[in-house]
Formats: C-alpha cells, structure tokens, sequence
C-alpha cells in the first residue's frame, strides 16, 4: 500500500508538474500573444505616423503649387499690364510734339475768313486726319467748359467773379488740353470762375 501510496503521490506529482507546465506555457502563450499584439500595436501606429506624415508632406507640396500658381497668374497678368501699358505710352512723345500742330491748325481754321475757300477746307481736312490719328492712338481732348475744376486735367491761369455761375467752374478754354488714356499729356489751360 505504501508502493501505491508512493505511485499516488508521484502520479499527483506528475499530474501537479504537468499542470504547472500547461500552466507555464499558456502563460508564456499569452505572453507571446500580448507580445504580438504590442507588435501589431506598435506597428499600426508606425504606419499611422508614416501616413500622417506623408499627407502633410503631400499638403505641403500641394500649398507650394498653389502659391506658385497664384504667383505667376499675377506674373502673367503684371507683364500684360506692362506690354499694355508701354504699347500705350510708347508712342507719348510723337504725340507731344503733334499737339502744337494741332493747336497751330486751329489758329489758321479761326484765322481763315471765308469758310469756302479751298485753302480752308485743304487746312480742315488735314485737321480732321491728324485728328482721327491722334484719336486712333488714343488721345483724347479733354472736355473742359463748363466743368468742374479738376487741378489733375486743368491748369488754371486767371478767375473772375461771374454773377451767375457757381464757384470752381471752367469758364473759359484758352488752351485745349489732350491725355492719353488715363495720362494727362497736357492740362488744358483755363479762366475759372471764384
């Protein structure tokens, strides 16, 4: 009996050996598996970072192009501006010297007593031409009578009372002035009302 009691015990030994091995490794199971889903974990968020940092270099990227687009549109529509504008104005100075023509050829238009004489209407055609060329360069005479007194477009040489007429008036032309597109290429000269 003791024999049995010994196999007993040593069968209990085994069995309790055993359980503590199953119990050993189910821990050292759950272990691994807590280990690899540290892993996963770990390398979920990895990816997640790698991902975010990604989209911000790509948003940057993105913001780079967008600015860059932005600054050449407004390049592009500057030069236009400018190519514009220097067509415009290329021509200023020919356009000064023309003026006094102009002016020269009003004074013999006034000058000219009979309106039928072929001198006069040879005088008025050559006015008329020059004046559609200067038109089509975009000079314009600048309308002055009976405006208001702009400092900008008009130069003001005398001022007289003038029962009547309200203060700061564009009485009298004494001098047509002419621009050019928004540039004034000479004040028209002018008696004002005080």
């Amino acid at each position: 009996m003791q024999e049995n009691n010994i196999e007993k015990e040593e069968l209990k030994e085994e069995m309790d050996n055993s359980e503590q091995e199953t119990t050993e490794e189910t821990v050292e199971q759950e272990e691994i598996t807590e280990e690899t889903n540290c892993d996963d974990n770990i390398t979920d968020i990895n990816e997640k970072l790698e991902e975010k940092k990604l989209q911000d270099e790509i948003d940057k990227v993105n913001e780079q192009y967008q600015r860059l687009q932005a600054e050449y549109a407004n390049y592009r529509r500057r030069t236009q501006q400018e190519k514009e504008t220097i067509g415009l104005f290329a021509n200023e100075k020919i356009l000064n010297d023309l003026i006094p023509v102009i002016d020269s050829m009003e004074r013999a238009l006034e000058a000219c007593e009979d309106k039928e004489d072929s001198m006069y209407k040879g005088i008025d055609l050559v006015y008329k031409q020059l004046q559609d060329t200067l038109n089509k360069f975009g000079v314009e005479e600048i309308e002055a009578l009976d405006q208001e007194f702009d400092p900008n477009l008009h130069l003001a040489v005398m001022q007289e009372v003038i029962d009547g007429v309200e203060a700061n008036k564009v009485v009298m032309v004494l001098q047509k002035g002419y621009k050019l597109g928004s540039k004034v290429l000479r004040a028209s000269m002018v008696k004002v009302s005080c």
